[in-house]
Formats: structure tokens, C-alpha cells, sequence
């Protein structure tokens, strides 16, 4: 599987401003495979794990890679995957999968709407740690499959720079947005990288169509996933020793207890191409006291 450095430019651009757009992450033919597959399961009567807004306007499903093969190779795409094991780690686990279709706003709309309104990501962490104490945990890679070149076309909005934030964003009076707000500008198979902490909004959709993604998201392999528990064996028979370990599943028989969590083929392929996973001590990376960090390979 193609392994791609990242480059200092992408890395400082992922860790001051909190996001990373990556031109062509996925091909045409990926790109109308995912759409047959999305309209597929929005055309269905399917409820489990859908994932609907009031209004109409929102719709979706959850663990969506689940559900048609056509989103399989979204969770180890190489291009993209070898980019995130560089900016979280190697011991990761597949945290989401969300095919969200946003329709267009009604005649008329003033382009204030936000759905969702501005938000970071994973409620349970903000929950018990609040802004002040909230690490980079998680990423999401949202795939982009509509055509989003012009503004208000329903894309996903970024406030730059607030995954530094340790209070909540700031919105001035008589606004909808806070002042470092981006609105990326993106063409079918584009994909933007965003950390949990990254403050985000869904742009209002003036166009005349329907906007498509695919979000597949990433954490540490200590964090339990948020729209699975266990995913079915009829899947994971599917899946590639990398995909096994990233939705969980053991990737070796060893019996004994290993405090580094085991066989790894991700980190093992990391090391391979050159890559050498050091945890890094910062405001980034928690380690608890008297624990010892996973040793590098």
C-alpha cells in the first residue's frame, strides 16, 4: 500500500490552523461508485443508524462503511491514511463513518442557515474535559463527492485557528460566523482533514443541488468508536489486516498481555516506509503519570 510523507507545510498548516485540504484525495470513478452507493441508501426506507435533521434538509446514515463496500476502501485509502497515522499515530481506530447529504435551502433562504451550527466535535470528550483541557484525540477526512467551487453550496466551514482555543469560539453580536472563518472551495474527490478541536459549521446551500460527503473519522485506539461497538463478522471477513485492527478486531493469536495493546500492521507499515511514530509530550499528546509511552519501532 502507497505510503505519502507528509510535508512541513501540510504539518504546520494541520497543527496552527486545525485543517488540511488535500486536492483529488479520491478519483472520478470513486467518486460516482460513492454517489451510487450514498443515493442508494437516502432513496432506501432504512432508519437504523440514519442520521436525519428537522426541516428536511439534512439527511444520512452512520457507520455508513457498514452498510455498502463502495465506502471499504475510504477507510484505508493510502493517499489519505498514511497522512493521518503522520499526524495522530499509528495506533488508531476507525472512530466514524458518515455519508451526510445536504439539500439545498428553500427558495428565498438569506444563506445565515448553519446545520450544523458551529460545534467540535466528539460531545463525550468535550463533556467531561470542557475547552480549557480538550487534547487533539481524533480527525475526521471529509470527501467531498458534488461540486462545492462557488460559496454557499453547503460545504463543511472551518474557523482557522481555533483548535488552539481553550474557551469556547467567539461569534460576534449580529453575526452568524466568527471572524477566522473559512469556507473552502472544493471540486468532486477533494478532501479536508479537521482535528476534534477544530470549530466547524455546514455553510448554507444556495445551489440548486444536493451537496454529497463521505466523513470517515480517526482516533487514538483507546477511544471507543462512536456509531459502533462491534462490527459484524460478515464485514470484518471483508477486511485487510490494517482495516481488522482499525475497527478492533485482534490481528495476531498471541495470548499474552502486551501493555502496547499488541500486533500492529499499521505502525508496522509505517516503519516500513521510513516512518518512525514518537509520541509526542505536549499540550497535543496526554500521557498519564507512571504509565510508559508505546516504545518506537
Amino acid at each position: 500500500m502507497e505510503f505519502v510523507k507528509i510535508s512541513p507545510e501540510q504539518k504546520r498548516q494541520f497543527d496552527d490552523e486545525g485543517y488540511l485540504i488535500m486536492r483529488e484525495a479520491i478519483d472520478s470513478d470513486a467518486v460516482s461508485a460513492l454517489i451510487e452507493a450514498g443515493d442508494r441508501l437516502i432513496a432506501s426506507d432504512r432508519e437504523l443508524n440514519r442520521q436525519r435533521r428537522p426541516g428536511g434538509l439534512y439527511d444520512g446514515f452512520r457507520n455508513c462503511v457498514s452498510m455498502d463496500d463502495a465506502f471499504l476502501p475510504l477507510i484505508t485509502n493510502p493517499k489519505v491514511f498514511s497522512i493521518v497515522a503522520q499526524l495522530l499515530s499509528p495506533y488508531l481506530s476507525l472512530l466514524t463513518s458518515h455519508l451526510i447529504y445536504r439539500a439545498p435551502d428553500p427558495p428565498g433562504a438569506s444563506g445565515q442557515a448553519r446545520i450544523p451550527g458551529w460545534h467540535r466535535d466528539h460531545y463525550m470528550s468535550m463533556r467531561d474535559l470542557g475547552d480549557q483541557h480538550i487534547p487533539r484525540h481524533s480527525l475526521k477526512v471529509a470527501y467531498y463527492l458534488t461540486d462545492l467551487s462557488q460559496p454557499q453550496t453547503g460545504v463543511t466551514m472551518m474557523a482557522a485557528g481555533s483548535n488552539q482555543l481553550k474557551e469556547p469560539i467567539d461569534i460576534p453580536e449580529g453575526q452568524v460566523d466568527p471572524a477566522t472563518m473559512v469556507e473552502p472551495l472544493l471540486n468532486p474527490g477533494d478532501a479536508v482533514f479537521f482535528e476534534n478541536r477544530t470549530w466547524h459549521a455546514g455553510a448554507a446551500n444556495l445551489s440548486d443541488r444536493i451537496r454529497k460527503a463521505v466523513m470517515i473519522g480517526y482516533s487514538y485506539d483507546w477511544i471507543t468508536p462512536t456509531d459502533y461497538r462491534q462490527q459484524a463478522p460478515a464485514l470484518v471477513e471483508k477486511l485487510s489486516p490494517i482495516q481488522r485492527y482499525l475497527v478492533g478486531e485482534p490481528v495476531d493469536d498471541n495470548p499474552n498481555f502486551d501493555f502496547t495493546g499488541g500486533a500492529n500492521p499499521i505502525d508496522d507499515w509505517c516503519v516500513a516506509n521510513g516512518y518512525q511514530y514518537r509520541p509526542q509530550q505536549s499540550k497535543d499528546h496526554v500521557l498519564a503519570a507512571g504509565e510508559p509511552s508505546k516504545p518506537s519501532m
